[in-house]
């Protein structure tokens, strides 16, 4: 992999290491996706004095997504006008410039924001994933309604999951028709879907360590900072996500799950179904915590039902089934687990890919 230009003066160790990252997210992991963002990185990791400035904030903050986000947000803020330009008009090569320029211009600015704001991922594409989960944990205990638990939530725009359409790649179809939020996913297997509706939610709880609140501002540009400026369908579904988020905002609690999932279940009204879901968020925590999350849903479970629904990958939910699957597969597994007093009843229903864009279900219905 190449490292800095030829007659770099950076020293052989840390820059030269974080050029080879910023090449490697430019020509492999944006390259096909975002050219706006395959040119910038790829710019970014050929100025010595850019990646001088990148090595300014914490070694955490300086992956290419966070810093990446953070220009993006310096020019939605108004702040960066010759990088909002460039984005706008799609000029890769201006776009390489005016970020490097904006770098090391507002190298503080930078290094601020992406100090302050940790990256969100807001895939969409979750919902088709998770709508058919909450129904049939729903069946499966007679509930007529339910209360929705959404660890790791950022925004809390899953919360809405009852709120939007789904069109699956074999013609079937969930959720509303008339929603500003519509997802397509692809079917993988023959087992279709089961399309039965999710019943009313009557509480919507969201839990993370940083909410993101829709309706301030700041919060809601730095969702916006987060996508590719150069994919206009995944910010069209962000912008009717958040709208939709706004006509009912969620509640949202921070802190700890482990620790919050109590208070969360108290907001859930005795005569609902608590419904926890975790979509690739166990995997930040070490196995202990995992267990205790468990241990957790189990507690709740003395006094009524409760069912979580994950999507999350092989191996990392406790609990459920690996169907034998090896850990880096390449897809997900989605469990259901139904806690109802001392019973556990655990089952993988499904596997899907690139978070939920391709969908396989398993379970019986």
């Amino acid at each position: 992999m190449p490292g800095p230009t030829a007659g770099s003066a950076a020293p052989v160790g840390r820059a030269r290491t974080l050029a080879q990252v910023y090449r490697h997210f430019g020509e492999v992991d944006a390259a096909g996706t975002s050219p706006l963002y395959e040119r910038v990185a790829v710019a970014l990791s050929e100025s010595d004095e850019a990646l001088r400035a990148i090595e300014g904030a914490p070694a955490r903050k300086r992956h290419p997504t966070v810093i990446l986000a953070a220009l993006h947000d310096l020019a939605l803020a108004g702040r960066a006008p010759a990088l909002a330009a460039a984005y706008a008009a799609a000029d890769g090569d201006a776009a390489a410039r005016a970020a490097v320029d904006t770098l090391l211009r507002m190298t503080d600015s930078v290094v601020a924001v992406a100090v302050r704001r940790p990256p969100r991922a807001n895939e969409t594409g979750r919902g088709a994933v998770l709508y058919p989960a909450i129904a049939e944990a729903a069946r499966r205990v007679d509930a007529n309604a339910v209360g929705l638990i959404d660890v790791g939530c950022s925004a809390g725009l899953n919360l809405n999951v009852d709120r939007i359409g789904i069109t699956y790649g074999n013609g079937q179809s969930l959720g509303d028709p008339s929603s500003p939020v519509q997802l397509s996913s692809s079917i993988v297997g023959d087992r279709p879907v089961p399309t039965r509706a999710m019943p009313e939610v009557v509480a919507r709880v969201g839990i993370d360590l940083d909410p993101v609140d829709v309706t301030d501002a700041d919060d809601a540009r730095w969702l916006r900072a987060c996508l590719c400026p150069d994919q206009p369908e995944r910010v069209a579904r962000l912008e009717a996500e958040m709208a939709l988020a706004v006509t009912a905002p969620p509640l949202l609690l921070r802190g700890d799950a482990v620790e919050v999932l109590p208070d969360a279940f108290a907001r859930v009204p005795p005569d609902a179904l608590p419904v926890v879901t975790t979509t690739w968020a166990l995997s930040h925590l070490p196995l202990e915590r995992r267990l205790r999350f468990l241990h957790r849903l189990d507690e709740a479970a003395l006094g009524r039902a409760v069912a979580w629904v994950s999507a999350e990958g092989v191996g990392v939910a406790p609990a459920i089934p690996t169907l034998g699957d090896r850990r880096a597969s390449g897809h997900s597994t989605i469990g259901l687990a139904v806690f109802d007093g001392p019973v556990l009843r655990a089952e993988a229903i499904g596997r899907c890919w690139s978070r939920g864009r391709l969908l396989a279900w398993l379970a019986d219905s």
